[in-house]
């Protein structure tokens, strides 16, 4: 076992590749004339069931931040295994991600809800925290679905890289 030190930068983001976590992607409308906004995240979780709270956190440098911090609704898609494809193009910058991803719909308040995702929630934002270089946006779930099939597996960030879940039988 290695010896403890102190955190900097880099021994943060090593530590931090050992989480594996669920891949989302969070979209915001735009207000009138302005284009939605999406973005992959891993910092998505529940806060709390009573009442039902959600978070997810965002850098203010991030493309889609601006977007997100004048919205007050939000949706969140858990992607399935087979959406790395999805994850990467929410993650790639100066592209236009709903044009090269496609397959969407506006949804209530005009939030752009993605279509073949393992489960979608439509949320109010409550609240922004600012928090160092990121915001934790508090959101309560307004409207939620979810694919019927129990066997299809989420997609999972570990170690740097895009994995899956080993099913057992």
């Amino acid at each position: 076992m290695t010896v403890s030190t102190l955190v900097d930068a880099d021994l943060f983001r090593a530590l931090l590749r050992r989480h594996a976590a669920a891949v989302v992607v969070i979209t915001a409308p735009g207000a009138p004339g302005q284009a939605p906004a999406g973005f992959t995240a891993t910092s998505f979780t529940s806060v709390s069931l009573d009442p039902p709270l959600v978070s997810f956190c965002l850098a203010h440098t991030a493309s889609a931040w601006p977007t997100v911090a004048a919205s007050g609704v939000v949706a969140v898609h858990v992607l399935t295994q087979e959406q790395e494809h999805v994850a990467r193009t929410f993650s790639t910058k100066n592209i236009d991600r709903f044009a090269t991803h496609g397959s969407w719909e506006p949804g209530p308040d005009g939030v752009p809800l993605l279509d073949g995702v393992l489960a979608r929630i439509v949320c109010r934002v409550e609240q922004r925290v600012e928090a160092g270089d990121h915001t934790i946006v508090l959101a309560t779930p307004e409207h939620g679905w979810h694919h019927e099939d129990h066997t299809a597996a989420p997609l999972v960030y570990h170690d740097g890289r895009y994995t899956q879940l080993g099913r057992a039988a």
